[in-house]
């Protein structure tokens, strides 16, 4: 595998072709990549709603309207429509779920290491609750981790992709009564196959320089 290749590559997709669905084999991948990146302490605070419906598809172009319309086509017409949502706040049970979790799948040789982690975890989530007043935030930094692990994981398999804000997240947050569940929806993105007709396909990458981003001793 050419990870430079794979990279250039790699573009925000503006025109997908309706035609072309992911297989069955790449969404198991898609999953994986979805459910194993990592994040701050494991605290792993998303949910992924996730559609290849015309229903499922035309709920989440629901945010688009308006404003945001221009983003309607690259929703109805992808393969996939991820809608990234990040939790609200990290209580006790959840915290004590997540230690359980990891304690069925073999993460702690004793109970002293279990513990230990337990309470650090706790001491993270309550160091952004409490002294920077910013957990929320926080946990949408893990969530973006996640967009960008899914999006080289998808170009590796030859999967297109496009991550929007520009959607209307509250239209997101009612449609899937997700405030409720204690979630909002942060990003929504397309996965498929681009159309011959997308212009972004063959336009030239632009990064800063190499002098100019990397300080290396």
């Amino acid at each position: 595998m050419n990870l430079i290749k794979i990279l250039n590559r790699r573009y925000s997709t503006k025109e997908f072709d309706p035609n072309r669905k992911i297989s069955s084999e790449d969404f198991e991948q898609i999953k994986a990549l979805l459910r194993m990146s990592p994040s701050s302490t494991n605290i792993q605070p998303w949910h992924f709603i996730i559609t290849d419906t015309k229903e499922g598809k035309e709920r989440v172009a629901k945010g688009t309207q308006g404003f945001y319309q221009f983003n309607n086509q690259k929703v109805i017409d992808a393969s996939h429509v991820i809608v990234f949502c990040s939790k609200i706040d990290t209580d006790t049970n959840y915290m004590l779920h997540l230690l359980e979790q990891e304690d069925k799948d073999g993460r702690y040789p004793n109970e002293e290491v279990k513990q230990m982690m337990h309470g650090a975890r706790n001491i993270f989530a309550d160091m952004h609750r409490y002294d920077f007043k910013d957990l929320q935030h926080w946990m949408e930094k893990q969530v973006y981790l996640n967009i960008g692990n899914l999006l080289l994981g998808v170009a590796t398999l030859g999967i297109d992709a496009l991550p929007m804000e520009g959607i209307d997240m509250k239209v997101l947050d009612e449609e899937f009564g997700l405030r409720e569940k204690g979630l909002t929806a942060i990003t929504v993105v397309s996965l498929g196959y681009h159309a011959d007709t997308d212009f972004n396909a063959t336009t030239p990458k632009s990064r800063l320089p190499e002098e100019e981003i990397f300080t290396i001793l």
